[in-house]
């Protein structure tokens, strides 16, 4: 069958499974995936999963996102190359990860699922080429745009996650933690990466690798996303994904600290209870309302879930064998984010950043949704916390990520305050760093 042909009969038949999906049962409102306790419809499945991406297409010139409130939107940075993850260093300057996917084994085993799959992602805008570096970005006059763009460490491997400690810069690869030495104000390391500690990696169906460091710099955070959708590699692939991982940060001794995590991807430190968080993607190929991706305290030895269950003890049918022993420990999440909506960045607000309003809430990136009938996230919200836990409905925060047809100039990944608070988003379709002010009363 011709490339052309096939291309067309699959879109057409994806076109079909959507639209029956869309119309074999009403969807539940948006709202309903999200809070503490989100509506959990009955799954649905079919052969074909429903695929409705948004057209990747960039921003045109004098175009921005739109803030919400009152907020303004400048360009702190532009012409990055897929730009994914954001770390603020001591002095001010900011460190954006350009990153894309590695290179992935040659692999028979997805067949026309995964064929099709790939195709639509690299419609979105992903698997092009990892730039594979870390560039330092610096505003040196406060006045919101970085005048310096300098390249601070390249030839790496699909680098996620950043953390200082101390004189010494964690870089979470796609296949392993290094750490680089770091002297306060220079624009280009010149030292060569040293290997911490091996990170799971071949396949790579989902490659980022967050990091953050314990408060007192001795343990290292990395979020580790599953090789699969539900398992349907077999587990053998899943050994130490689905997690967060604790690492010795001078030793490189690694062990599970929390599993059943599909795919955590921003985590960090509750500003008030002090424990760690993480944001999570779940499972797809069970209907529009299925299963919201959700943010949650995560507690040492935990396990919350995937693939045998979700928001609980809600069995995924879908896994064989069952594991009902693992199901009835799995621990329910803190807070749902919406279905398929991609909620990858997560931030905590410092203590004393953006005024009252926002303090010991957090921030979301919502990448956007390519497994639903009618798109979601593409955007930044806000969830407000009281004594540490979430408290309400999220509040947009920043959105006008897809236009008027429907196309992504856009899509929201990490997300960060700094130091002169503002917030600062990486948008990994417009190769931008945006900076958002807001109002503090």
């Amino acid at each position: 069958m011709r490339i052309a042909h096939r291309i067309a009969l699959i879109a057409g038949v994806s076109a079909s499974a959507l639209a029956l999906a869309a119309c074999d049962r009403p969807g539940l409102p948006e709202e309903a995936g999200y809070g503490a306790n989100p509506t959990l419809p009955q799954p649905q499945t079919s052969w074909l999963p429903v695929i409705k991406i948004a057209d990747a297409v960039g921003w045109k010139e004098g175009e921005k996102p739109r803030a919400a409130g009152g907020g303004q939107v400048s360009a702190f940075a532009t012409g990055l190359q897929h730009p994914r993850w954001l770390y603020e260093l001591p002095n001010g300057d900011v460190l954006v990860a350009e990153s894309d996917a590695p290179p992935k084994p040659d692999d028979k085993s997805s067949g026309i699922r995964g064929w099709v799959q790939g195709l639509f992602m690299k419609k979105a805008g992903s698997q092009t080429p990892s730039a594979n570096r870390i560039t330092l970005l610096r505003d040196q006059d406060g006045d919101g745009v970085a005048e310096t763009k300098s390249v601070f460490l390249e030839n790496l491997t699909s680098p996620f996650g950043m953390a200082l400690v101390g004189d010494q810069l964690y870089i979470a690869n796609a296949d392993a933690v290094v750490r680089v030495a770091y002297k306060e104000g220079e624009t280009k390391s010149t030292a060569a990466p040293v290997k911490v500690a091996d990170l799971p990696a071949g396949r790579n169906h989902h490659w980022t690798k967050s990091l953050v460091a314990s408060p007192d710099g001795t343990k290292l955070y990395v979020g580790v996303g599953s090789n699969s959708n539900v398992a349907e590699n077999g587990m053998a692939e899943e050994e130490r994904r689905a997690a967060i991982l604790e690492i010795d940060a001078t030793t490189g001794a690694t062990e599970i600290f929390a599993s059943g995590l599909r795919n955590p991807v921003g985590i960090g430190w509750n500003p008030v209870t002090k424990e760690l968080w993480t944001a999570v993607n779940e499972r797809d190929e069970i209907g529009d309302d299925l299963v919201p991706d959700y943010m949650t305290s995560v507690k040492r030895g935990g396990f919350y879930g995937w693939p045998y269950s979700y928001y609980g003890q809600v069995v995924d049918t879908r896994v064989e064998p069952p594991r009902p022993d693992l199901v009835a420990k799995a621990i329910k999440p803190d807070y749902a984010l919406g279905s398929h909506s991609a909620s990858l960045g997560l931030t905590f607000v410092p203590e004393g950043r953006l005024g009252q309003a926002y303090q010991g809430g957090a921030f979301v990136g919502q990448h956007g949704s390519w497994n639903r009938s009618k798109p979601v996230g593409y955007r930044v919200i806000f969830i407000a916390f009281a004594d540490g836990k979430p408290s309400g409905m999220p509040r947009e925060i920043l959105t006008g990520f897809l236009n008027e047809k429907g196309e992504a100039r856009g899509r929201p990944v990490g997300v960060l305050v700094d130091q002169r608070n503002g917030l600062l988003v990486a948008d990994d379709v417009g190769n931008a760093v945006w900076r958002v002010t807001m109002p503090t009363s």
